[in-house]
């Protein structure tokens, strides 16, 4: 019997224009930039900026988040080719709450740039690991040792299905 729910992770507004204008200011910097060196700039250094500022969106695409799902006492969180797993054991509590990342400072990952997700630290949290793409529908999963917020596209419903399927 195949016990898998799957909950979308749609986009917020402020992560498709952060992605839109990173991509088009990157790959448009890439493009102009070696061109308006002045001569004899070596070219390595044209080089360099011409394949490394692509390398930045294309270093960080493999981790957007593309959703999750809860099956056979794990909860999946699916990147672009491979997925993070989290034991339902490990599962303290889990409740739904809007306003999780309001004031939060990223430690490591990425501010906007395909979603938020990476090591971020906030008052009401403390340092927990994000896999979001809207905020504002923010789930937090305290686990025995740490804590992990998702964006599933209905709370509700995610915090109910990770529930039933814990046991809680």
């Amino acid at each position: 019997m195949n016990n898998e729910t799957r909950f979308a992770a749609p986009w917020s507004t402020a992560v498709k224009v952060i992605t839109f204008v990173t991509v088009l200011v990157l790959f448009g910097a890439a493009l102009v930039v070696p061109t308006l060196m002045p001569a004899g700039t070596p070219a390595l250094a044209r080089w360099t900026i011409a394949i490394g500022l692509p390398l930045i969106v294309l270093g960080t695409l493999p981790f957007l988040v593309r959703g999750y799902v809860i099956e056979r006492g794990e909860l999946r969180i699916l990147r672009l080719g491979w997925h993070n797993r989290i034991p339902l054991a490990e599962v303290v509590a889990v409740t739904a709450d809007s306003d999780a990342m309001r004031g939060s400072l990223r430690l490591c990952g990425s501010g906007g740039l395909f979603g938020f997700f990476g090591w971020f630290r906030n008052r009401s949290l403390g340092v927990y690991r994000a896999y979001a793409t809207d905020p504002r529908q923010a789930v937090v999963i305290k686990l025995r040792q740490r804590t992990v917020l998702v964006t599933p596209e209905n709370p509700a419903a995610f915090v109910a299905e990770l529930n039933r399927q814990r046991g809680a």
